[in-house]
């Protein structure tokens, strides 16, 4: 099969959602099929080849109005058609010629406009709540947000990107919701907890296809930023640090604890007052295989997200080092880390509970090796031998759903 895969960005961008895309491709073009990755031109960024498949640019007409974006050194694509987006797919797409084209976040409203007159098949993986929420973290207030409406949906969006941008985003999230859902021909979520909370139901073609975790790179070559770890055991968090993320409960729930060992914290950091916290180290962004050898090198890993996180890549990665998770029972977590099992579940935002697993986890070794070990061994369920096939089955069921459409739009 041709297929294109549409991600607003890749490596050199640093993220689940970037290698989870790249490890895709890498994973269908060693399956004899020819890939293509189109994703947003990105400071800095070259076009080149990412796993031996050609990555493309796109324009985007968006980034020339600044004052809709507050950041600027990585561009997202907006949940609406983008002028020169759709004009450079365009081109790309008459020259691919793509039996399906594989969508993974909100560059596929710029595919849409295509859509009608093409003869690909349409799938879209949902990495996110991004189909029905602006900010795409269903998170409102603190906790788990309890669906959209539009007034609500406007003023968290513009307390997220800002006035102008959020209202932008959430007005067109609203209006575009229906039409995204009336065309693409297969939705991917992530986890279950995905396919429930956007409301995926029997108006959608669906089945939930979970994230994979290919062999892991090997520990790399000395590199200085090792040298920022602390020498003694510590504790990981793998993610943004942000307040969301659970970032802010954990470092409290750090200083509460008597003698614990290190944290250390690799993301981008949002929460500048951590940076000066004894016995916390907010190292920044990592390369993903520096980040693995952290992993390796730690007691034990965290995801105390508050919010409902769609799969939970940092905690398979984990597992599949052999590193027990402590991670909030929440969203698409419990899907990877199973209680008592493979890591330890605990209500979002309870820091009662989130020191008392903590604790449990630092002073029993043998409880740690234990979860490790059965960690490692869940991880392999979701290996790319396990999961690549499934993604070849909904790629064949797309393709005969767009036939079908297609043949009822000709009668």
């Amino acid at each position: 099969m041709r297929v294109l895969m549409l991600a607003q960005s890749v490596a050199p961008i640093v993220g689940g959602e970037e290698r989870v895309v790249e490890d895709l491709s890498a994973q269908l073009a060693a399956r004899g099929h020819e890939v293509s990755i189109a994703t947003l031109q990105q400071p800095g960024a070259q076009p080149g080849m990412i796993g031996g498949v050609p990555v493309h640019a796109l324009r985007s007409s968006s980034y020339r109005l600044r004052a809709l974006h507050r950041d600027m050194s990585r561009r997202h694509a907006p949940p609406a058609p983008d002028p020169e987006t759709v004009l450079d797919l365009k081109r790309l797409i008459e020259e691919k010629r793509p039996d399906v084209v594989h969508a993974h976040n909100w560059l596929v409203h710029s595919y849409l406009p295509l859509h009608r007159r093409g003869d690909a098949a349409l799938v879209q993986s949902l990495h996110d709540y991004g189909l029905l929420c602006a900010t795409k973290r269903l998170l409102h207030r603190g906790s788990q947000c309890s669906g959209p409406a539009p007034f609500k949906c406007v003023r968290c969006a513009a307390d997220h990107y800002g006035a102008l941008q959020g209202t932008i985003a959430a007005v067109s999230v609203q209006n575009r919701d229906s039409k995204l859902r009336r065309l693409v021909d297969l939705f991917l979520p992530v986890s279950e907890a995905v396919a429930r909370l956007c409301r995926l139901g029997p108006r959608e073609a669906w089945r939930v296809v979970p994230n994979f975790i290919g062999e892991l790179p090997a520990s790399p070559p000395r590199d200085p930023r090792l040298d920022g770890l602390p020498k003694e055991p510590f504790i990981l968090f793998l993610g943004d640090v942000t307040v969301d993320k659970g970032a802010w409960n954990l470092a409290e729930v750090h200083r509460r604890m008597s003698n614990p060992p290190p944290l250390v914290m690799l993301g981008r950091n949002f929460l500048d007052e951590l940076d000066n916290r004894p016995g916390i180290h907010v190292l920044g962004p990592w390369p993903h295989e520096l980040a693995i050898e952290a992993l390796r090198r730690s007691l034990f890993s965290v995801a105390p997200s508050i919010c409902p996180e769609a799969f939970g890549l940092v905690a398979l990665e984990a597992a599949a080092v052999g590193k027990a998770t402590v991670a909030s029972d929440i969203g698409g977590l419990p899907g990877v880390v199973v209680h008592e099992r493979t890591g330890l579940l605990i209500p979002p935002g309870d820091r009662t509970a989130m020191l008392a697993s903590l604790q449990r986890l630092i002073d029993d070794a043998p409880l740690r090796e234990r979860l490790g070990a059965a960690a490692q061994e869940h991880a392999k369920g979701f290996s790319p031998e396990a999961v690549v096939p499934q993604f070849e089955d909904a790629y064949r069921l797309a393709i005969e759903a767009r036939g079908s459409r297609r043949g009822a739009g000709a009668r």
